[in-house]
């Protein structure tokens, strides 16, 4: 059994990493309204999604049939012969989100069952935690791996740590995944939503003797929530109730970090 709880320590191996943005990226399309299909993958969160009596949002990875593993083939194939730096900014945020979270789920899919995502190894690298820094996909000719999406493209061009809320990482404290694909019509609303819903959640904040526990994911992208104890405590206000808000008043430092990286397995045995 793997005791996937760390409290202030490194435990995402995977998180901390930053690649230079790449100005290739940075191709789109202002006057497009071209849109692209996210509806395999919202079949698939509908049919595999459950909601444990603590709120978690599980995938159901035991149970996914071979059709369906097929149908979510095709969904990323399809989403990988989109020439996508031909779309405007929205459409290519959706995009890359949902693109993420349904490779995430393969990845998992391949290898499970599996206590942790970060038990999953590809490549040589026996000594790398976790599958993000291996090329698992290809986007208009250019391999990239999960870390390269999230940490070269999706962050450094859109500046927007609500996007941290809507990537899921297939752990027990990561934001939940959410049962609908982002699409570009809604994606303010849908990352607010993520935000506020992940904020609210003991997952995230936890109050005990006085200290203010956070989520893990508050230190590994500490800069994009603004860069200190403070900006990362007025930010979580922004979404907090306002019970909880109240309390986060009351500190001016973050005392500690926890993340949970167990699966976020939803199957039934």
């Amino acid at each position: 059994m793997v005791l996937c709880l760390a409290i202030g320590s490194a435990a995402g191996v995977h998180a901390g990493s930053t690649v230079a943005p790449w100005e290739r990226w940075h191709a789109h399309d202002p006057d497009s309204t071209r849109e692209v299909d996210h509806t395999a993958w919202g079949s698939f969160l509908t049919r595999y999604i459950r909601i444990g009596s603590d709120g978690i949002y599980r995938i159901a990875y035991g149970q996914v049939t071979p059709l369906d593993r097929k149908a979510l083939d095709d969904y990323l194939a399809e989403l990988t012969s989109t020439p996508i730096s031909q779309y405007n900014r929205i459409e290519q945020l959706a995009y890359w989100i949902n693109l993420y979270n349904a490779l995430t789920v393969r990845t998992v899919l391949k290898s499970y069952p599996v206590a942790s995502i970060r038990d999953i190894h590809l490549g040589n690298r026996r000594s790398q935690q976790g599958p993000w820094d291996a090329p698992l996909i290809e986007v208009e000719g250019q391999r990239l791996s999960l870390n390269e999406i999230q940490n070269g493209i999706v962050r450094p061009i859109w500046r927007d740590p609500r996007i941290l809320y809507a990537l899921s990482c297939a752990a027990l404290s990561c934001p939940n995944l959410q049962p609908m694909p982002f699409t570009s019509d809604r994606l303010d609303h849908q990352l607010s939503d993520a935000a506020m819903s992940y904020v609210n959640d003991p997952r995230c904040i936890r109050m005990e003797d006085r200290q203010l526990l956070v989520s893990s994911l508050f230190r590994w992208y500490r800069a994009d929530f603004g860069g200190s104890d403070r900006a990362v405590i007025y930010h979580l206000m922004g979404f907090a109730e306002p019970g909880l808000a109240m309390k986060l008043q009351q500190f001016d430092r973050i005392d500690g970090d926890v993340f949970d990286w167990r699966l976020n397995d939803g199957t039934i045995s």
